[in-house]
């Protein structure tokens, strides 16, 4: 094989009884897992927002912004539940850029992998202990799941991961909500039969095990717009996609029909600063059509403490050095004006 082999990392009952979680994280990941469970079936008719940085890659500055949202959700509470966004692994089709606090802890060092696993838990645990919130966080390794899997509230799987078998699987034995997002291409059909397969129930191998799922009924779709074959940036949240959604679930036998519209990446051309218009235009449409209010479950936005992105080492506290993002003043406005909408 060509590869090095340097160490074998701590297996996920080391690192969890190292950090284990006291009766607060547990009572609050509970709760809000419940409370989003509850959204995605239609029992409740609050307005998910999944709301955090592109990536988490300082764990100071992602525990600041987190705690800004502390009494704007006591605000908005009776209307809109916050999860906030730590996503610790990015996903990268090159070699170059920041692939996440699970690789490099620290951006400006080189990967170390041990130091991450136990980084992205102690970041998790953290932002639960001190601001009451459960997290979300993308599943961009299957077989890493296992170190956070007691800590999250809800997963997403990404557009480049969305196709595979292992995700689909993994899925499928999850007991929190996982969102499947429309493959780059835009193919709905791809995400469709990735909900179809994350419902029902399997048996694989996972982490050397042979395992039986029981099927997750809270797995759903995530509109994340795509790009054609030009590499044009095209939106997929208009009323009509919307309605060509409604009809695809109609289609096919799954529990719970339910989006989750993301409203930056292809959706806004990667303009974060579009997110608060994206959302009000899939409002206006849900008062438009109750197959599409029924079926529109929330929102993801990409925010953080300063506006944009900066450069790996560029030295702003809480501006992004992935993909841009809606600073704190735009966001927190945001919030409420969607509360006033609902």
């Amino acid at each position: 094989m060509n590869m090095e082999f340097e160490r074998k990392l701590s297996i996920p009952m080391e690192v969890k009884e190292k950090y284990p979680l006291t009766g607060q994280i547990s009572d609050s990941v509970e709760k809000t897992t419940l409370e989003l469970k509850r959204i995605i079936d239609g029992s409740s008719d609050k307005l998910l927002l999944i709301i955090g940085p592109c990536s988490a890659d300082n764990e100071d500055s992602v525990i600041d912004y987190i705690s800004r949202l502390c009494p704007v959700q006591e605000k908005v509470k009776d209307k809109i539940l916050i999860v906030p966004r730590i996503y610790t692994n990015k996903p990268r089709t090159t070699g170059d850029g920041y692939k996440g606090l699970l690789h490099q802890p620290d951006p400006n060092k080189e990967p170390d992998m041990f130091k991450g696993i136990i980084a992205t838990r102690e970041l998790h645990m953290r932002a639960v202990k001190e601001t009451g919130f459960a997290c979300a966080d993308e599943m961009l390794y299957p077989e890493n799941y296992k170190y956070l899997d007691d800590l999250l509230a809800y997963v997403s799987v990404g557009a480049r991961s969305v196709e595979n078998q292992q995700h689909r699987l993994t899925a499928s034995g999850i007991a929190v909500p996982v969102g499947m997002k429309n493959p780059t291409s835009g193919d709905l059909s791809v995400m469709m039969n990735a909900i179809l397969a994350a419902q029902h129930r399997h048996t694989f191998i996972y982490r050397g095990w042979e395992v039986h799922s029981h099927g997750n009924p809270y797995a759903h779709a995530i509109l994340r717009g795509y790009t054609n074959k030009h590499g044009q940036h095209l939106p997929n949240y208009h009323y009509e996609d919307l309605i060509r959604l409604c009809d695809f679930y109609d289609e096919r036998e799954l529990e719970h029909p339910a989006v989750v519209v993301d409203a930056n990446h292809s959706n806004s051309n990667k303009n974060p600063f579009e997110q608060p218009r994206i959302m009000k235009d899939v409002l206006h449409s849900c008062k438009c059509n109750d197959r599409v209010s029924k079926l529109v479950k929330g929102f993801m936005v990409e925010s953080y403490i300063e506006d944009g992105a900066q450069k790996i080492g560029g030295g702003c506290y809480g501006k992004s050095i992935t993909d841009a993002c809606l600073g704190w003043e735009k966001t927190e406005r945001m919030i409420y004006d969607i509360a006033e909408i609902l």
